[in-house]
């Protein structure tokens, strides 16, 4: 089964990095659109469908950023329990090949 289930955790790191980024790409995305006013594009019905559309997309990406963080905390979460089982398994190794060095070959004892 081990041999099935591999964890990278320099994957998961970058996957994290990548769910920041996104967060990040919509933030600018949406602060490139504050400044233009509805007012300032021409029509009554264009100048409302644009301010429908900047509190649905500031509702959307409200709603995204939210849902990437708990995405982002569960990931991180798994990330930190893969090290520290990585650590544990190492520390275990390490100690058996230490008794197993210092009891000699472990033959005939």
């Amino acid at each position: 089964m081990g041999d099935r289930f591999k964890t990278d955790i320099g994957q998961l790191e970058q996957f994290l990095t990548n769910l920041e980024r996104c967060v990040d790409e919509l933030n600018e995305a949406r602060s490139a659109l504050d400044h233009v006013r509805a007012d300032q594009i021409g029509t009554a019905r264009l100048d409302e469908a644009c301010d429908k559309f900047q509190e649905e997309w500031k509702y959307g990406s409200e709603k995204t950023k939210e849902l990437i963080d708990a995405i982002k905390e569960g990931v991180e979460s798994n990330k930190k329990g893969y090290e520290e089982v990585e650590q544990a398994l190492e520390k275990a190794l390490k100690q058996i090949a230490d008794k197993s060095t210092s009891s000699g070959n472990g033959v005939g004892k």
